[in-house]
């Protein structure tokens, strides 16, 4: 079988918005679990007790927001612009704690000023091809945080652009990406089905730098995750325990 290429998905084009959820629920993001979703976790705090209320921005088909469920008392507002992404979710990932809920202009009118204690967009930045947006949502993240809250942005690392790890790989090996470029990425998905050829887009960690920092954000953090302990799932030698495969930028309201 051939890949198939996912670009930015119109979310009113219910046949590519059907594909493309139903692709991302089949891809194996193992080194997600293992490494990128533990150390956004951590930055938000996410298991203390300040923490009771979560927005998972671009939840997907809300395998993230199970995992905070799983790891917390917390109540996940999960949010995505797919109606199909979220029939995926409420189907298969069903949970009193979670809400999933759909916005049609990727804003955040159904929460409240200071509503949150915390707040995630995982691999959102990269599905986003306009900076004035990415603009928007850190603006939106800082409006329904309380005073104190933390936002988080995972996405794949920039600084490791086309290397080959365990289930993806973001862009060429070899290139050079400049600001907002798309880039051709690959995604593998289990039982031998064709992986998923994706196009995205190369954002510098100084931008999640920047954008965090003009939507009010302050105390600003990058880390950049790496394998610290040996898995079987990954084999004996995975790139993710010498270069770090994402990135984690947050800060507080």
């Amino acid at each position: 079988m051939t890949p198939r290429t996912i670009s930015h998905v119109d979310q009113h084009d219910t046949d590519a918005d059907a594909f493309a959820a139903d692709a991302f629920e089949s891809y194996d993001d193992l080194p997600e679990r293992l490494i990128g979703y533990p150390a956004v976790f951590h930055a938000l705090g996410i298991g203390s007790s300040a923490v009771r209320t979560v927005l998972d921005y671009g939840c997907g088909p809300g395998k993230v927001a199970t995992r905070v469920v799983e790891a917390s008392d917390a109540r996940v507002v999960a949010v995505d612009l797919s109606p199909r992404m979220l029939e995926i979710a409420r189907e298969r990932r069903p949970h009193p704690r979670i809400d999933y809920r759909l916005t049609d202009d990727g804003g955040l009118g159904l929460l409240a000023d200071g509503s949150v204690d915390a707040a995630m967009a995982c691999f959102v930045f990269t599905t986003t091809g306009d900076i004035a947006d990415l603009h928007e949502i850190a603006a939106e993240a800082h409006r329904v945080l309380r005073p104190g809250g933390r936002f988080a942005v995972l996405d794949a690392n920039p600084r490791t652009t086309g290397i080959r790890f365990s289930t993806f790989r973001s862009g060429e090996p070899g290139r050079v990406y400049t600001k907002g470029e798309q880039r051709r990425s690959r995604r593998e998905r289990p039982g031998g089905e064709a992986p998923l050829e994706l196009v995205d887009h190369h954002w510098p960690c100084q931008t999640y730098l920047d954008v965090l920092g003009k939507a009010g954000f302050t105390d600003l953090d990058l880390h950049e995750p790496v394998l610290t302990h040996r898995s079987a799932q990954l084999g004996s030698d995975p790139a993710e325990a010498g270069h770090p495969p994402f990135l984690v930028v947050s800060g507080v309201r």
